[in-house]
């Protein structure tokens, strides 16, 4: 077996405090997910745990660290590599719940567009033609409930922040 940690020695004062006492500090902080400052005085200062950590992270250490740890437990056969999603536990972000509908003017029955030109396709679907009220079409703009494309002074209120 070989070691994990890295081994460097500097020449000069010995650290006051052990490497040992420096990795539980890193550990209990990502552990609990405090920040830097709130690590116990038992670990050492805050910043030379905080230290340890920045250099080791710029120097690749615990990648090495992690990749041997791996393999060691999948020589071992305790790693299994298998991967379950469950439907069940798989959830949508908050905001992909469906977009915004206010303010959006789309008509309800899409007209197909090879049929004619665009006048005749409008005056034909419009209000008078037995087509439903739609805010897209210049027959029932009028009419319309739709807020954003109904005419000024038209009697159609508009409320809420976003216009």
């Amino acid at each position: 077996m070989f070691p994990l940690l890295p081994v460097g020695r500097k020449p000069g004062r010995p650290p006051k405090w052990s490497r040992r006492q420096l990795i539980d500090g890193i550990r209990w902080r990502v552990r609990v997910g405090a920040p830097w400052r709130d690590v116990p005085p038992e670990y050492g200062p805050w910043q030379t745990v905080y230290g340890l950590f920045g250099r080791w992270q710029r120097a690749g250490v615990w990648q090495v660290i992690l990749t041997a740890l791996q393999a060691r437990a999948d020589a071992d056969g305790q790693v299994v590599w298998d991967i379950s999603v469950d439907s069940t536990i798989t959830r949508a972000h908050q905001h992909a719940a469906g977009a915004r509908k206010r303010g959006i003017c789309r008509s309800n029955h899409p007209i197909p567009r090879q049929v004619g030109t665009s006048r005749e396709i409008m005056a034909w679907a419009g209000r008078g033609a037995g087509g439903p009220a739609s805010c897209t079409w210049p027959v029932s703009r009028g009419a319309s409930r739709c807020r954003c494309c109904s005419p000024r002074g038209s009697g159609v209120t508009v409320r809420g922040s976003w216009r």
